[in-house]
C-alpha cells in the first residue's frame, strides 16, 4: 500500500500534547493506533491529517477545537440526584464515569460538583475547547483491520475500562 486513503486501516504511533505541553495521550509504549481511515472513529482533523501520508512518514500539525473535539458547550452540565447512584460509588469530584447516551453510546461524564443531595457531571468530552498538537508516524497501512479497536480513539483513555 502507498498512501493513506480513505477506507484503509492505518497504524499510528503517536503522541498528543495540549498547548501548555502536557501529554493526553500517546502510543509510544504500547500497541499503535489502528485508524480506518474515512469512517469517522476519529476527529475529522485528525483523519484529514492523515490522508496522503505514506508508511514510515512522520508530521507534526495542530488542531484547533473546532477541528478538534468543538468548543465546550455549558449546557452538557447535568445534574443528577445523589440517591440514584449505586450504594458502592461514593461520587468525588474529579471522577469519570461513563454513562450512556440515548441512543446507548459510551458518554464519558466528569463529576464537577458533589453536595449532599446532587452530582454535577461535565458531558462535554474531556478534550473539548482544547488545540491539539499531535506527533504521528505511519507504522502500517492495510486494506483489513489488523487489531481489536477501544476507546474513543482521542488517546484519552475515557471509554476504556482502565482509566
Amino acid at each position: 500500500m502507498g498512501k493513506v486513503e480513505n477506507g484503509l486501516f492505518v497504524s499510528i504511533d503517536y503522541k498528543g500534547t495540549l498547548e501548555n505541553g502536557q501529554v493526553f495521550g500517546t502510543s509510544y509504549g504500547r500497541q499503535p493506533l489502528e485508524v480506518n481511515v474515512g469512517s469517522g472513529q476519529m476527529i475529522k482533523g485528525f483523519e484529514k491529517e492523515l490522508l496522503g501520508m505514506s508508511l514510515n512518514e512522520k508530521k507534526v500539525f495542530t488542531l484547533d477545537a473546532q477541528s478538534a473535539y468543538g468548543e465546550r458547550n455549558e449546557n452538557l452540565m447535568q445534574s443528577f440526584a445523589k440517591k440514584e447512584f449505586p450504594p458502592e460509588i461514593d461520587p468525588q469530584v474529579g471522577m469519570m464515569i461513563n454513562l450512556r447516551s440515548p441512543e446507548g453510546h459510551p458518554a464519558p461524564a466528569r463529576i464537577v460538583r458533589v453536595d449532599d443531595e446532587n452530582v454535577t457531571f461535565d458531558l462535554n468530552h474531556p478534550l473539548a475547547g482544547e488545540s491539539l498538537t499531535f506527533e504521528v508516524e505511519v507504522v502500517g497501512i492495510s486494506s483489513t483491520q489488523t487489531q481489536v479497536s477501544s476507546g474513543c480513539g482521542c488517546g484519552c483513555d475515557c471509554s476504556s475500562s482502565d482509566s
